[in-house]
């Protein structure tokens, strides 16, 4: 896949006049001294761009060292899977952040975000619909459950050091904790890359305490009561790998924290850190969760977890829990400030972020202090692969047949008439490619309801039949548009 891009691709707009390319200027000033991001989703000059790829990597590493991944690989076990079947699914299932680093490489070429390179698929009317679906709702439900989880932990956290959380107390919490979260998407890009290796590194450490307690209580001899056979066993891997496909499918804005690179940076290299920064840790943390599942049970692994572990390191393991949960959520809520201004809303990105971080918080108030609304939520989240699927394909198959050139200028017009407007600001291509993935892994799902399909077979096929069927058809409606394009 990756053989298919160029070492080093070359920007299809020069920087200025026809000549050789200016050399990159030092960063801007509101980068070096830590100010906040002026950017938003307009295209980033190449005298703005600066780094290397493998910067990529820490940043993925972070929201992957997380109690969600821990979580997913104690409930493989949960779900009847061996010990050796559940460390299959957990690697199988993490193997789609390739595609995760596959979409990051169009950041660098382009030099624009996510929400403004979909353009080229969908065409500009059309993309302002899939960003305030695929970009914005699904982030802020995302954002809502991260925070909850997070709460949850900083409520544990305060009973430790003897506060009780009233409503007052988890008001305050809960406000805390995403009033740091958006400093972080506030502040932007700079000061994600600059925080997120010591909070990678801090997590492992105290991940890798988790891992030396439950490594002492794991039987791994361990079996199941009544091992799953034929079709169980086939529909328990395929959901096991959807689940945790789920992850980082739901990254398809990853061009958002790699657009600042240079334009002559490697794709490969692109590819690779992003996907090994979130690949790794997320194999490793899950790996843990399997284990765990043969020393404590799992379906309450953050109250079972505390007791394996050192007394002292508790309150470490529930902070590490909310620490981790930022960093998410806040590369979360940095994508969805970039979706509500790519949905056509004129607001400054630091004031979008704010309205993301001001909806989540309603959502997991509500959910925290009034009912069990987030559980729906959660459940209706089981359902985005339906759409995550085919928009990745989409966006993949696109990098490939263009070769990953971008026109990072002509992304940003919104005018009829521009280059990506297509019929009446819709791309045909892009929106059948869409419908007919989404409508084929409707019918073979089986989360909320069961499609018919899903019911015939009695497994879930939804995520490799989106993914197909997408990949497929919006390659043959698109070869030709994009070969007039390049010429």
């Amino acid at each position: 896949m990756a053989s298919t891009l160029p070492d080093r691709p070359q920007s299809d707009f020069p920087a200025g006049p026809a000549g050789p390319r200016p050399q990159p200027s030092p960063p801007p000033q509101q980068e070096r001294n830590g100010r906040v991001e002026v950017h938003g989703i307009d295209h980033i000059p190449d005298t703005e761009r600066r780094g290397r790829a493998r910067e990529l990597f820490a940043v993925w590493a972070a929201a992957s060292v997380n109690y969600l991944n821990l979580v997913v690989g104690g409930a493989l076990v949960l779900t009847g899977l061996s010990l050796w079947q559940a460390f299959a699914v957990v690697v199988v299932g993490n193997l789609f952040w390739l595609s995760t680093g596959l979409l990051a490489v169009s950041g660098p070429a382009a030099g624009a975000p996510s929400e403004v390179i979909t353009r080229a698929m969908y065409g500009v009317r059309g993309n302002r619909v899939n960003n305030a679906v695929t970009g914005w709702m699904i982030s802020v439900c995302y954002f809502a459950l991260n925070l909850a989880a997070a709460a949850v932990a900083a409520f544990s956290l305060a009973e430790q050091v003897g506060i009780t959380p009233n409503i007052p107390i988890k008001i305050t919490i809960v406000i805390a904790i995403v009033v740091v979260t958006l400093t972080i998407s506030v502040y932007g890009h700079a000061m994600i890359v600059r925080l997120y290796l010591p909070i990678t590194l801090a997590l492992a450490a105290s991940f890798a305490v988790v891992g030396y307690a439950v490594l002492r209580h794991a039987d791994l001899g361990w079996s199941q009561p009544e091992p799953l056979t034929g079709g169980g066993l086939w529909a328990a891997v395929l959901a096991g790998i959807t689940l945790i496909g789920s992850g980082p499918l739901s990254y398809t804005t990853s061009a958002d924290f790699s657009r600042y690179l240079p334009a002559t940076t490697s794709p490969r290299a692109v590819l690779g850190w992003t996907a090994f920064g979130g690949f790794l840790p997320s194999v490793a943390v899950g790996g843990l969760g399997v284990l765990g599942a043969t020393a404590v049970d799992m379906t309450d692994p953050q109250a079972a977890l505390q007791k394996i572990l050192p007394g002292w390191f508790n309150p470490i393991f529930l902070l590490s829990l909310v620490v981790g949960t930022i960093a998410v959520n806040a590369l979360t809520a940095y994508s969805a400030g970039l979706a509500l201004q790519a949905v056509g809303i004129r607001i400054r990105r630091t004031l979008s972020v704010l309205v993301d971080g001001t909806v989540a918080v309603a959502l997991t108030l509500y959910a925290l202090l009034v009912s069990n609304f987030l559980d729906t939520v959660s459940n209706v989240l089981q359902l985005t692969v339906v759409l995550l699927g085919p928009s990745t394909a989409i966006y993949a198959i696109d990098i490939l047949l263009r070769r990953n050139h971008y026109d990072g200028r002509a992304l940003t017009d919104e005018s009829p008439g521009s280059s990506f407007w297509y019929r009446a600001g819709v791309n045909p291509a892009g929106a059948l490619a869409l419908l007919a993935g989404v409508t084929t892994s409707a019918l073979c799902v089986d989360t909320l309801y069961t499609g018919p399909v899903a019911a015939l077979t009695g497994v879930d096929l939804a995520l490799p039949v989106g993914i197909v069927v997408a990949a497929v058809v919006y390659a043959l409606l698109m070869r030709r548009t994009v070969l007039r394009q390049r010429a």
